[in-house]
């Protein structure tokens, strides 16, 4: 048996650091990967860095004179704006209309294509296909072909079944200006349900189902099995969707651009920011507008790293 002392002096051996030449080698794997770095840092890092330098200053292109160092009191004045804070509730009631709805109908069809049945594979390429419309394309789409009041598809389908029973003088809604904010949010829930689909799809893919077969052999009812095996499986996937959705539904601009130009109370962060910058010049308070958006949706992307971690963890260590 080895002593104390052998056992303290083996311990407190150093470790043998790596040779000139290990060292050569792996900064010779990591060279063809500095090009890319660079790139990523000027493209993304640099202009962030100049955002924050400019929400310190006080600059408004109507001014010229006045450019100076001006402290937090543009963050003080987005926090204590009074549209900045209708913008802050119009973005929180968008966003979460738009990822609970999306949950909902994205976890429907996923239930709904987990069943095998003929053409599933084209169903599921179908179902894809918003998903991956440009987003000015499709609120265009939804502005033109289905809102408008003349020859919109909501309205000529009202005008069609007003007809088929006999009936005169159709109603004719102006979709736009009677739910504003409801139209942007369906033109987004449209576009966003097929990506929470397919992450619940997967999730549900990814699910025991011998234990579910067991389930049903001793009697489980279906809802049982959905209440009790299916949504706690599902919950980190639920939590993934609706973390993923949110850090981009609080970027989203071109909707509310494009559906409603911001108007009758649909303006959210990103526009009211766009209307500070480009229409008002204030570009110290629109930096600053900014810098608090990107730290907010930091913070939401940081639990979204966690939650997508813990899915890895849970798959290597089945």
């Amino acid at each position: 048996m080895t002593s104390v002392a052998e056992q303290t002096s083996t311990q407190a051996e150093p470790r043998p650091q790596p040779s000139r030449s290990a060292r050569g080698i792996a900064w010779a794997r990591r060279a063809p990967l500095m090009p890319a770095l660079i790139f990523m840092i000027i493209v993304t890092q640099l202009p962030f860095v100049a955002t924050l330098v400019i929400s310190f200053m006080n600059w408004n292109a109507y001014y010229p004179d006045e450019v100076g160092f001006a402290g937090f009191d543009n963050f003080k004045r987005v926090f204590t704006d009074v549209n900045m804070r209708d913008a802050v509730l119009t973005t929180i009631w968008l966003t979460a209309g738009v990822v609970i709805i999306s949950l909902l109908l994205g976890l429907g069809i996923a239930l709904l294509l987990d069943r095998k049945f003929r053409g599933r594979s084209a169903v599921r390429t179908m179902m894809i296909a918003p998903f991956l419309v440009v987003p000015v394309a499709a609120a265009l789409i939804w502005k033109h072909a289905l809102y408008n009041p003349e020859y919109g598809l909501f309205n000529g389908a009202i005008t069609w079944v007003w007809n088929l029973f006999g009936s005169d003088h159709p109603p004719q809604p102006d979709w736009i200006s009677n739910m504003p904010l409801w139209a942007v949010i369906f033109a987004l829930v449209w576009q966003w349900t097929p990506f929470m689909m397919l992450i619940l799809l997967a999730g549900l893919q990814g699910r025991p189902l011998d234990v579910v077969e067991a389930a049903r052999i001793d009697g489980a009812s279906g809802w049982q099995i959905f209440t009790s095996m299916t949504l706690p499986h599902l919950r980190q996937y639920l939590e993934l969707g609706a973390l993923l959705g949110s850090i981009y539904i609080v970027q989203n601009f071109d909707a509310v651009f494009t559906i409603t130009s911001g108007g009758l109370g649909t303006a959210n962060l990103p526009y009211t920011i766009y209307q500070i910058f480009y229409q008002a010049h204030d570009y110290g308070r629109a930096s600053a507008a900014a810098v608090v958006v990107v730290l907010g949706t930091i913070i939401i992307a940081t639990f979204a790293l966690r939650t997508v971690s813990s899915l890895f963890k849970q798959e290597a260590n089945r």
